[in-house]
């Protein structure tokens, strides 16, 4: 594998990884449906420590607009309540029943529904940064290898034309993934 082959390996990973964190970003934004992804973030005070929810909890979606959130120890249910109402990203508003945590989803408004497509947007956004800084610093690889003689001109060129379609695809990915998640905000 020649040098130019191992920078455009190098700008497959990073562009990789950054649609892998776009896909993450992208699922915590709610949508009008019940979705567990919304919960990743949140923590709770469990013998000292900062846990997981899911770790404490079991979550489930019985219908499209309910999370409910049953802990493996009750004492835990005013502790995820009172968690679940400060988390102001979530935006909902949990009710116990005194066994589980109820966490209706309301539908969006049109406004709520604007601000998560201008946030979708700007993680797509920073995604699409991250790739086209992979690029650049592929490309000055790639003349750096041409102007120590490591790398014909001509094959240089074939690179670059290599480098630019990788990053013409992952641009397109984020695009489409960016679509589909304005598309689920906007569906009523």
């Amino acid at each position: 594998m020649g040098e130019e082959d191992k920078a455009i390996a190098e700008l497959d990973a990073r562009s990789t990884e950054a649609i892998e964190a776009l896909k993450v970003g992208l699922a915590r934004i709610r949508t009008g449906r019940a979705n567990l992804s919304v919960l990743d973030s949140v923590r709770v005070e469990y013998y000292g420590a900062k846990t997981p929810l899911n770790q404490v909890a079991s979550l489930s979606v019985p219908d499209p607009r309910l999370i409910t959130i049953k802990p493996f120890d009750k004492s835990l249910l005013q502790e995820i309540e009172k968690v679940l109402r400060a988390s102001a990203d979530i935006g909902l508003s949990p009710q116990n029943d005194g066994e589980k945590v109820l966490l209706p989803i309301p539908p969006l408004t049109e406004e709520r529904r604007k601000e998560f497509t201008k946030t979708a947007k700007s993680k797509g956004e920073e995604a699409k940064v991250s790739v086209r800084n992979a690029r650049r610093d592929v490309n000055d690889q790639i003349k750096g290898l041409q102007k120590d003689g490591a790398l014909p001109e001509d094959d240089a060129k074939k690179a670059t034309d290599r480098v630019q379609k990788m990053t013409d695809d992952f641009v397109k990915s984020i695009d489409d993934l960016v679509g589909k998640k304005e598309k689920e905000i906007l569906e009523i």
